[in-house]
């Protein structure tokens, strides 16, 4: 069993940062990918930024720039630092993680913490 314990989430003005943070627990195998995704009132789930166990990163065209994706190996614990932060940015953010199991990817989310760009 897996567990993904996000935090960082809240108020910020448009222009400021914030720092969310995944941790995971459990039955973590040495092939995965973590990521962040989001959902805003009204849409679809869309991929935020993905960072591979070989540190290989992908991040959606609307974040590319403003933020950035790491993780810390020992401590299993996934990162999104936000940057230039626009109100377009408001939605819940999930983080995910999808791990490689002999020959099957096995899904697990996080909770959601939720992030609002506002003046």
């Amino acid at each position: 069993q897996v567990q993904l314990v996000e935090s960082g989430g809240g108020l910020v003005q448009p222009g400021g940062s914030l720092r969310l943070s995944c941790a995971a627990s459990g039955s973590i195998f040495s092939i995965n990918v973590m990521g962040w995704y989001r959902q805003a009132p009204g849409k679809q789930r869309e991929l935020v930024a993905t960072i591979t166990s070989g540190g290989i990163t992908n991040y959606s065209d609307s974040v590319k720039g403003r933020f950035t994706i790491s993780k810390d190996n020992a401590k299993n614990t996934v990162y999104l630092q936000m940057s230039s932060l626009k109100p377009e940015d408001t939605a819940v953010y999930y983080c995910n993680l999808d791990v490689l199991y002999l020959t099957t990817w096995l899904h697990y989310w996080g909770q959601g913490t939720q992030v609002t760009v506002s003046s």
